[in-house]
């Protein structure tokens, strides 16, 4: 068996973001690994992520808000905060740091 290379979720970052960056990790049967790039990005007005998959998400640098459908406050997210969203549980972002770029780690994963 081959071992991957080694990567880092702090590198390569590109110095002008014009839309998200989501990469694909690690993807191994029901689980999914993505690093996500935002600066300044936020959800389409009016539109919500409504996924098939569990997703645990953590904020490794910058800041999000969160809004869950149905929900007035949005929930704020600082670099080494988690949060689990169960499948099917619409939300979005509201928005990210513009003055610095959020690296997100997803990991999206199915119930056994």
């Amino acid at each position: 068996m081959k071992k991957d290379e080694p990567g880092n979720f702090f590198r390569n970052i590109p110095s002008e973001i014009h839309e998200e960056i989501i990469e694909k990790v690690l993807n191994k049967g029901n689980l999914s690994i993505e690093r996500i790039i935002s600066h300044g990005h936020s959800s389409p007005a009016n539109s919500w992520y409504n996924q098939d998959q569990n997703e645990w998400v953590m904020v490794l640098q910058g800041q999000a808000k969160l809004l869950f459908e149905g929900e007035i406050d949005t929930i704020s997210l600082s670099a080494g905060d988690y949060i689990n969203i169960p499948k099917r549980v619409k939300h979005r972002v509201e928005c990210t740091t513009s003055n610095n770029v959020t690296i997100w780690l997803a990991v999206f994963y199915n119930d056994n």
